[in-house]
């Protein structure tokens, strides 16, 4: 029987190289997939990947990892919409709540496009 790949099993691969990329750059994970409910008709907010970057201050990174076949319509990177953006925003501050102290905090995204991955630190900022 062959096996399908689905949209959700290519996501969580995309999850797992991203995770052993950052990694090996130094970054370590402290949560993974953390969701927030918003209620029944409100799209809740999910940060793909949270981690500690090795630098002196100990920045908490929040990582938004997307995955096309291609680079066609904009490509993995493109498809971080501001709406998406905002998702994630709303799930940090929502983690960082449970936090005593607050540390310095980026957004990151990996866009992985084919075989190659492309990191990109400070992706995207928390407008007020």
């Amino acid at each position: 029987m062959a096996s399908t790949v689905t949209t959700k099993s290519r996501g969580d691969e995309a999850e797992d190289q991203a995770l052993a990329y950052l990694q090996a750059q130094g970054l370590t994970l402290v949560e993974r997939n953390y969701r927030v409910a918003r209620g029944p008709g409100a799209r809740g907010a999910e940060v793909d990947l949270i981690m500690r970057d090795n630098d002196r201050e100990g920045t908490l990174v929040f990582v938004e990892v997307r995955v096309r076949r291609d680079t066609d319509h904009g490509g993995a990177a493109g498809s971080v919409s501001r709406g998406k953006q905002r998702r994630c925003i709303l799930g940090a501050r929502h983690y960082l709540m449970t936090l005593r102290t607050l540390p310095p905090c980026r957004f990151d995204v990996v866009a992985i496009e084919g075989e190659a991955l492309n990191w990109i630190p400070a992706a995207f900022m928390a407008d007020d």
